[in-house]
């Protein structure tokens, strides 16, 4: 008993420290993301609300909280209300299977650094692929609870535009897993030790998992499903104060997610430039423990940055155009990849 109150305990502890960082995380990138796209733009971007506009997301949020929260009067209200909480809901359930790092001793035990108090879920990559699936139904509940045609467009249109893209972001995954030999993302991570990056290994796995990343999180050149040009606000068009909100903050959490993945699976995770012996590090130390954490933290930063900056430097596709990348051009390299990895292991392996 003492024992299951302890792991209890232990997991209550990180899932508020996840929570925690994932929401200063949104309000980083809210902020970072308005101070690029005025630098890309040639313009101020946020300055007033605090010394250097650093208040400013602080400030919209309060703003969303004090608005009125309207629903029409057509919708189906229950549904309304259900969808922006899936859609933040999966955003945030991801980071049940992330590792930050590989693990502490304390006392002689092994805390593993992450929600999990396993030493590994040793099917994270189907997790992330299964909460992924879920996220499509906040979207397209959203559009079509609201009874609005715009919001039903964008919602159909947030179907088919993650279905087809998660069919070649599965594809990409699977040339990582044949190398690993494993669908835990601590192995993956181990795995690239030494340089050994996947994204050197799987050059095109890796364009191909970035591509979809963008449609899956509807950002610029995939944000069809609100194109507000063509569909107002798209799926979030009759949605108003903190549940606007909440969709607003799963697009920045999901980001967050998104250079996670990508950097775990990628870009070597928590594994350092050079090794721990070198700097001087014991295994299990609390300060090697640090130095994973702070590396992790530096890839996932250089992703958001390079996400961010894509989203002001390329117009949005044609909606043809977004589905022929994903069926006729990502789905036949996707398996192209597959035999060119299952080649190379059969050559060097």
């Amino acid at each position: 008993m003492d024992s299951f109150l302890y792991i209890l305990a232990l997991a209550g502890i990180k899932l508020g420290i996840v929570f925690t960082l994932v929401l200063l995380a949104a309000a980083a990138l809210v902020y970072l993301e308005r101070r690029i796209a005025g630098i890309i733009q040639d313009r101020l971007g946020p300055n007033r609300t605090g010394p250097f506009g650093l208040l400013q997301p602080f400030a919209d949020v309060t703003k969303l909280l004090m608005k009125e929260d309207i629903v029409p009067e057509a919708a189906n209200k229950k549904i309304h209300g259900i969808a922006p909480i899936i859609t933040l809901g999966v955003a945030f359930v991801v980071y049940a299977v992330i590792p930050f790092g590989d693990y502490i001793l304390i006392n002689g035990e092994k805390i593993y650094m992450g929600l999990a108090t396993a030493p590994d879920i040793n099917i994270g990559i189907l997790f992330i692929l299964a909460m992924t699936s879920v996220g499509i139904y906040g979207i397209t509940l959203a559009g079509w609870s609201s009874n609005n045609k715009y919001s039903l467009i964008g919602g159909l249109r947030s179907a088919a535009q993650m279905v087809s893209y998660e069919i070649a972001m599965g594809l990409a995954l699977v040339g990582v897993v044949m190398l690993t030999g494993s669908f835990g993302l601590s192995d993956i991570v181990r795995h690239q030790d030494g340089w050994l990056w996947n994204i050197f290994t799987q050059p095109l796995g890796f364009i191909i998992f970035l591509t979809a990343s963008f449609a899956e999180m509807n950002r610029t050149p995939f944000d069809l499903p609100e194109a507000d040009a063509e569909l107002v606000g798209g799926y979030n068009t009759e949605y108003s104060g903190m549940k606007f909100g909440m969709f607003f903050l799963a697009e920045y959490a999901n980001m967050a997610t998104s250079s996670a993945i990508i950097a775990l699976v990628y870009l070597g995770g928590w594994t350092l430039p050079v090794p721990a012996e070198t700097l001087g590090l014991e295994d299990g130390s609390v300060l090697l423990g640090l130095a994973q954490f702070v590396t992790f933290i530096v890839k996932i930063f250089a992703m958001t940055i390079f996400i961010i900056w894509v989203r002001w430097s390329i117009p949005r596709f044609r909606y043809d155009q977004l589905m022929h990348l994903g069926w006729k051009i990502l789905l036949p390299l996707g398996l192209i990849n597959l035999v060119l990895t299952a080649v190379g292991i059969k050559i060097f392996a």
